[in-house]
Formats: structure tokens, sequence, C-alpha cells
């Protein structure tokens, strides 16, 4: 195993994109290997058989398979903008429960058989919610981003490019501006650069570069 913990990733999967978010602000160095879904590698599938990601391998034979878990391990590590204050779990819990549920019914309707309008007005309760905390505080936790907006944060990026025009329109001011502001920094930006997908014997990606 490599000196580094090996943090298995997918750009485009939500759940990759807030661990790397985490990782990268604390500033813990990685080895980052980019997967391809349809191909996964043996390596991670025998660290966790779940076969989804993220997927962190400590050094020392421990393996962290859950996206909020890898975004705890790094900032307790280091966390320079005290993202840790800046949680609120029971947000979070609807994010990833309910909210997650009406988004994957109304991006993938012909996979689950469901009706994408229905879920889509489903969804919006949770992002009226959202944008009336950003009203009152400017970021979901306070006036600094931290854990809950970079752990939501990508879900509602997911959500908002189903339909852009649409999203757009919706009188959601402060959450769109949130949400702009957060795809335009420069951290955002630094955590969707592009590899290859990784195979056994490919020189080591370090990550954050």
């Amino acid at each position: 195993m490599s000196a580094l913990p090996v943090l298995y990733s997918f750009r485009r999967c939500p759940y990759a994109m807030r661990a790397r978010l985490a990782v990268t602000v604390s500033r813990v160095r990685v080895e980052l290997r980019e997967v391809k879904l349809a191909a996964k590698p043996t390596d991670m599938l025998a660290a966790s058989p779940k076969g989804t990601v993220p997927v962190l391998l400590l050094p020392d034979g421990r393996v962290i398979d859950e996206s909020l878990d890898v975004m705890r391990w790094a900032l307790t590590l280091n966390d320079p903008e005290q993202w840790l204050k800046r949680t609120d779990d029971a947000l979070i819990t609807r994010n990833d429960g309910p909210f997650k549920h009406d988004l994957d019914r109304y991006k993938y309707p012909e996979r689950h058989g469901s009706d994408a309008l229905v879920h889509r007005e489903s969804a919006l309760t949770f992002l009226r919610d959202l944008d009336a905390r950003i009203a009152e505080q400017g970021q979901l936790c306070g006036t600094a981003r931290g854990l809950s907006d970079m752990a939501i944060m990508p879900f509602v990026r997911q959500f908002a490019a189903v339909d852009p025009v649409w999203f757009d329109a919706q009188p959601l001011a402060n959450l769109q501006h949130w949400l702009a502001g957060h795809l335009e920094s420069h951290l955002f930006a630094s955590v969707m650069a592009k590899f290859a997908p990784w195979k056994a014997g490919d020189p080591p990606i370090l990550f954050p570069a």
C-alpha cells in the first residue's frame, strides 16, 4: 500500500466530490485514484465490496467508505477554516435522505419509473429551507462556508443541472447566488480536475496538487 492514504474517487459523483472538497481544504495529502464506474478497480472492491465512491484506504489498513466520514477524517487532522464548527447534522440528513430520494427520481425518471415533476416539486421544500437559511446568514451555518455547505452543495448542483433554465427562474435568489459562488470558487475548480481512470502500475497522483 502507498505510504499515503489512497482515495478512490469519481469526478462527477456528489459523494466523492464532497470528500475531495474536505480533503483539499484540510491540505491533507492523499494519492487520488480516479475510478471508472463500469470497471471498478479490484483493489477498491477488495477494500469496500459495496463498490461505491469515495473509498479511503489508510496506511494502517483501515478503510473509510462513507463520504461524510472521509470529510470528518480529513478535517479532524486539519481544519484551517473550522468547517467542523459549522455543521448541522440534521440538515445533512435531510439532504442525504428525502432530498436525494427526490433528486434521483427527478433526474432519472426512466430508471425509477417516477413522475419527475412530482419529485421536483417535493424537492423544492428542502431548497426553500436552504434559501431561507442563506438569506439569514450568507451560508448554511453562519457567514462562512462550512461542512454543511460542502456536504450539500454538490447535490444542489446536480439538481440545478437537470433543467438549468427552470432552476434559474425559481424564486430562490439566495440559494442560486450561494450555489454560483461555490461553483465559481477556486476550491471547487481545484477538486474538479480531470484524470484518466487509475490502473495498477500508474504513477501516483498526489492530491491536492
